[in-house]
């Protein structure tokens, strides 16, 4: 697993092949959308970013063992960083509303969770649907191989309540930065599931402080 991150110093994978225009056009589409939160209650899209700047991650579906790879270091996040720089860290996943909390559970996730069931936000953002990108690219938050992975994905489906892919399987993901208001910072598509955004880069794309997520101790010299 990576240490801190290196500095960042240019905003990478902004808004892919959009140039500003075609970025407002999609965000005032995007801003006629709802998501639902832990308890089926509606929340208008704007809401999420409005006052606040906000990293928005949409994750392919609540299944996907790299989403749930990803959103456990996410967790690890603390919520004083996000504080002090006024950010907000969302996560929207495409299932219906049932799976927020046991999904959240299931990965220690205490910050802000929503999904989009409908994935309008997603159809509206351009985000990719299918693995037809053939670029190598590696997670640095996803621990676990294909096989083992998979595996452990499809355990959870035949033990849950229903056999529920939790959202389309062949959705992929992105990461948007936000607001206030309705300036767009950064958009990232994921070109397939191990296409995330290092998490420390958002952050410090956001202004928030980054994250050691190796698992040794930090040296600190005195």
């Amino acid at each position: 697993m990576a240490g801190p991150a290196p500095p960042v110093t240019q905003q990478v994978g902004r808004a892919r092949g959009c140039g500003r225009r075609a970025e407002q056009e999609q965000l005032r589409e995007a801003a006629r959308c709802l998501v639902l939160d832990a308890d089926g209650r509606s929340v208008p899209f704007p809401a999420l970013y409005a006052e606040h700047k906000a990293i928005v991650l949409f994750v392919r579906n609540f299944l996907c063992y790299t989403c749930k790879e990803y959103v456990e270091d996410l967790a690890k996040v603390p919520k004083a960083f996000l504080q002090e720089s006024n950010v907000r860290l969302i996560v929207i996943g495409q299932s219906s509303y049932h799976h927020i909390k046991p999904f959240c559970s299931l990965t220690g996730y205490t910050h802000e969770m929503y999904v989009d069931p409908q994935r309008e936000i997603y159809k509206v953002l351009g985000m990719k649907r299918g693995e037809g990108d053939k670029v190598s690219v590696r997670s640095p938050h996803v621990k676990s191989n294909t096989l083992l992975g998979s595996i452990r994905s499809i355990w959870r489906a035949m033990t849950g309540p229903a056999f529920d892919f939790q959202g389309d399987p062949a959705q992929q993901g992105g990461a948007l930065i936000i607001g206030p208001g309705n300036e767009v910072h950064f958009l990232h598509l994921d070109k397939n599931r191990l296409d995330h955004v290092p998490i420390n880069t958002v952050l410090q794309l956001a202004g928030v402080k980054t994250v050691n997520f190796s698992n040794k101790p930090q040296i600190i010299d005195i």
